[in-house]
């Protein structure tokens, strides 16, 4: 049994096309079906079956991509333990990261990291929870977040670690009634005009914890994933606006008040898939991250 084979089927099984996987792996869509066709004569079973224009893995080729995790994360545990006793782990760590959370976690995380001769490439991004979880394709470390749960949308098959819990707090005009109560709740602001983030995206959830506990709609004029912008919509007094706590510095004209009542806290969460999470760079990454979570909470 060829490992090559294996992590051709679980990168089809990924990815979800060949197309998808010819990309990733810098390799023809030609390429890649000569290459399952020689997995399914070596291993003597139908591993793909026509799916509409595509193929889709079968039961046996399911099978296989599963038992593709299991075998890459025994090589990865072996090379991290190789590199322990070499001496520190050392490499390049692709990471991709909520923009908010990359914010206050990379840049302190970066010093660590280069004294251990670790190298970091990092990506921004701002996407739905889902999404993120999509990225660990082609990323050793993601970085996305939730406010449902520890586990984001799509990640139960990921390694996964807690960074913080960060609460999310209402950005308020200075000069409106609200700036001037140390804490809110529901009632103060279901009825105000709400400054939004588009569909899908985790801090909708506490707009529809607020509808939810008062039995009324809330009104979002705005859907902005920027988070400058949205504070800056509120500095224009257009509506308020939730924002995350440790990378909010408000801006003249704007206040920010917790919310009490309804879950305004996200989880910030690293995410790897299974077989990269065991490597030594991979795993000291993590832990500096984490670390400085921790002061940033603290």
């Amino acid at each position: 049994m060829d490992v090559r084979h294996l992590s051709l089927l679980r990168e089809l099984a990924d990815r979800g096309s060949v197309t998808a996987v010819a990309a990733a792996t810098h390799r023809t869509g030609s390429a890649v079906s000569q290459q399952l066709r020689t997995a399914e004569r070596d291993l003597g079973v139908p591993l793909v079956e026509p799916a509409g224009r595509g193929l889709r893995l079968t039961d046996a080729g399911r099978l296989l991509a599963e038992a593709a995790v299991d075998v890459e994360s025994a090589l990865a545990r072996a090379e991290s333990r190789l590199d322990e006793f070499r001496g520190r782990p050392t490499g390049r760590v692709r990471i991709a990261a909520l923009t908010s959370a990359a914010e206050f976690l990379v840049p302190g995380a970066l010093a660590v990291l280069a004294s251990d001769g670790i190298e970091v490439e990092l990506t921004d991004t701002d996407v739905s929870e889902a999404d993120y979880a999509e990225l660990a394709a082609d990323h050793d470390v993601v970085i996305g977040h939730s406010l449902l749960g520890a586990v984001p949308a799509g990640a139960e098959r990921l390694a996964r670690t807690v960074l913080v819990r960060e609460p999310l707090d209402v950005a308020v005009p200075s000069g409106h009634p609200l700036a001037a109560r140390d804490e809110l709740s529901p009632r103060d602001v279901v009825d105000e005009t709400w400054v939004g983030v588009p569909e899908g995206y985790p801090f909708e959830t506490v707009l529809d914890g607020v509808a939810r506990v008062t039995g009324r709609p809330v009104t979002v004029t705005q859907r902005i994933r920027d988070n400058r912008i949205a504070e800056a919509l509120v500095a224009a007094e257009v509506g308020l606006a939730l924002l995350p706590r440790f990378t909010t510095r408000p801006r003249e004209g704007v206040v920010l008040r917790p919310l009490r009542g309804v879950n305004a806290r996200r989880w910030v969460v690293a995410m790897s898939r299974p077989d990269r999470a065991e490597r030594a760079v991979v795993r000291r990454t993590v832990a500096a991250l984490r670390d400085v979570a921790r002061r940033a909470a603290g």
